[in-house]
């Protein structure tokens, strides 16, 4: 047993050792790295081939996930955690973190949808950044990207998460900027790199505490630990880990960043909402079970957080006429929907694990399907301007069709079984959640209908010289890919297989007493999503929809369209005050701080000014002063005598 001064008791863990295949789990992170160090270094001689090698590193990644996926699959529960120790880290003190590898279930999972989803990435951008003439440097950061996913998903403690966590937080900077020499992706990186930087010190301050309270930043060995701690220090420290996961995972009040970050390339997009960025808050929500399960008024933060969020996004996604940014108020809703399953606990945590991978496959495919578009509409992302694509496009429409399909949860597809799933338990934990969660997926139905209708359907509002076209078969291959995905992906559901792979991780399922009975559940989400649907279609399919969004309308349609004011409520309560306090700060310190501290050296160099003069160098203005001096001392004794 290791004491700590404050006297709480670790036992240790020991998970097993990594050998055979799943000694591999290093080689996960190397490739996509090696990729990364290639391109970014080797120059331009690179440039020809560079694209080729950058696919070849992830899909590298997928094969050996792949194959440890399958070996973890054939141990028992209790043999499914294996650490990989591959050097020491950081020894300090009592300070002793080694760079080590955690390979279990959840991490299983994830390496799985990282490294499956980020090749198709990788492939659909061959075509894609076919005429970027920095191809090679693109496919450098999509490696890095990867990379630092996979270091954070795979770290056995919190500091090498964090290493993972800052990786990405670097290379979606890079990424979202890529085209810099446009003024608003250059903006957007930058945004989107400060306000990740506000959850990064929620991180870095719960990692402090986590050394503090149990002497090390190990998840088995604080797991073990933390029935010691009070529900207080656990309640701190879930609540620092919610402020970094709503930074990575765009949830209010940080989500400010998600809509603008849609000026980087679409697979950027794609990479970042579906296997990357904004997954990496859910799971550290999941991973860290052992302190939400500790401190119920943190898990209650995560449920408020959540269901604002889905609201606020969904919210957002039916006033945006950009098709990246409708999908990415979709992406900010649909996390919302991951972290309210993960802050209602042991009943909830394998239900955001699924609707995290489903939502991978969906949204990739509409993702990569809004690019596929655009790319048969020169770049133009305003769906005023499409109409009837379904038969210019028609790959690209089934495909796109499929995500749609289980995106609002239509029966079968893979959304149904994965949001409904989080509908019916937040309705069971509490009443007025659940609703909300319910409306959530009505305005879901409707914003998405809308999409679907105004570029696929309705009427033709193409600009001039646009000729729409089919995308390249390295494009539409992984759309294909994807879209059988959404189709299938509720099959991890059958038999409560993903609740069965999950509870070594997170526990065994909590039962929940439902309002009514799930048939009943199920039949009304699916009634609110068909009156979602109803509504968008006698709106955007029975009227006309000009091409040019109409300046006449509600306070409602405004707010929505500027996000809901998230810059302006940032600039009131953050920005404008913080420059105001850096202002007087500096004031403050030119003045006052200065002042202090240089004010004595001035006042004698001040003194020394004057005296200077005295020092004229003639000899007869010293022989008058020591004449004037002998006459004052000679009248200072006659005063005195007398």
């Amino acid at each position: 047993m290791f004491v700590m001064e404050t006297g709480l008791e670790i036992p240790v863990v020991n998970p097993e050792s990594a050998d055979g295949v799943l000694g591999l789990v290093w080689l996960v992170i190397a490739l996509p790295l090696l990729g990364a160090a290639v391109l970014l270094l080797g120059g331009r001689a690179t440039d020809k081939w560079g694209h080729w090698l950058g696919t070849a590193m992830p899909i590298g990644s997928f094969v050996v996930s792949l194959l440890m996926f399958l070996e973890l699959m054939s141990r028992e529960d209790e043999q499914r955690q294996v650490v990989q120790h591959l050097y020491d880290w950081i020894q300090v003190g009592t300070l002793d973190v080694g760079m080590d590898l955690l390979y279990d279930p959840l991490s299983a999972l994830f390496l799985l949808l990282i490294t499956g989803v980020g090749s198709l990435i990788h492939i659909y951008s061959i075509s894609y950044m076919e005429h970027d003439p920095r191809r090679r440097r693109f496919f450098g950061y999509l490696n890095l990207f990867v990379a630092a996913m996979l270091m954070l998903i795979l770290s056995e403690n919190y500091l090498g998460l964090f290493l993972g966590w800052e990786g990405v937080g670097l290379a979606s900077y890079l990424l979202i900027g890529f085209w810099q020499h446009k003024h608003s992706a250059a903006q957007a990186a930058k945004k989107a790199f400060v306000i990740n930087r506000v959850g990064d010190m929620g991180m870095a301050c719960a990692i402090f505490l986590a050394f503090t309270l149990f002497g090390t930043t190990s998840f088995t060995a604080i797991s073990a630990a933390a029935d010691g701690a009070s529900e207080a220090a656990m309640t701190a420290f879930g609540l620092l880990l919610l402020l970094g996961a709503c930074g990575k995972s765009a949830q209010v009040p940080l989500q400010a960043w998600l809509l603008d970050a849609m000026e980087g390339p679409t697979p950027v997009s794609a990479l970042i909402h579906a296997a990357t960025m904004v997954t990496a808050g859910v799971y550290l929500v999941v991973r860290s079970n052992f302190v939400f399960d500790r401190a119920p008024d943190a898990q209650t933060a995560v449920i408020v957080v959540a269901v604002v969020t889905i609201l606020w996004g969904a919210v957002i996604g039916c006033a945006k006429d950009d098709i990246k940014k409708a999908l990415a108020g979709s992406t900010m809703s649909q996390i919302g929907y991951m972290m309210l399953a993960a802050g209602l606990g042991p009943a909830g945590y394998a239900f955001a694990i699924f609707h995290l991978l489903t939502h991978g496959f969906f949204k990739a495919n509409m993702f990569l399907g809004a690019g596929s578009v655009m790319h048969g509409m020169n770049d133009d992302v305003d769906m005023r301007h499409y109409g009837v694509l379904n038969k210019a496009m028609p790959v690209t429409f089934i495909t796109f069709a499929m995500g749609y399909l289980a995106i609002i949860g239509f029966p079968g597809f893979s959304g149904f079984w994965s949001k409904d799933k989080i509908i019916e338990v937040a309705l069971g934990e509490n009443l007025l959640v659940g609703i909300c969660a319910l409306v959530g997926a009505g305005v879901t139905a409707f914003y998405m209908t809308r999409l679907m209708l105004m570029t696929f359907f309705s009427e033709k509002r193409w600009q001039k010289d646009v000729h729409p076209h089919e995308s390249p078969k390295l494009m539409t291959f992984p759309l294909i890919v994807l879209a059988a995905l959404s189709v299938l992906g509720g099959l991890l559901l059958a038999g409560k297989w993903i609740i069965h792979w999950l509870e070594p991780v997170v526990g065994p399922e909590e039962e929940h007493e439902l309002p009514l009975p799930v048939l009943a559940i199920t039949g009304i989400t699916v009634l609110v999503v068909a009156i979602g649907v109803a509504v968008a279609f006698m709106l955007f399919q029975k009227q006309r929809v000009p091409a040019v969004a109409p300046t006449d309308v509600s306070i409602f349609t405004k707010a929505a369209r500027n996000d809901l004011y998230g810059d302006a409520i940032n600039e009131g309560l953050v920005v404008g005050p913080g420059r105001r306090l850096v202002a007087a700060l500096f004031v403050f310190d030119r003045r006052g701080a200065d002042g202090l501290f240089m004010g004595g050296g001035t006042s004698v160099k001040a003194l020394g000014g004057v005296l200077r003069r005295v020092q004229t160098g003639y000899v007869r203005s010293y022989a008058l002063s020591v004449l004037v001096g002998v006459v004052l001392v000679a009248l200072a004794m006659l005063a005195v005598q007398i």
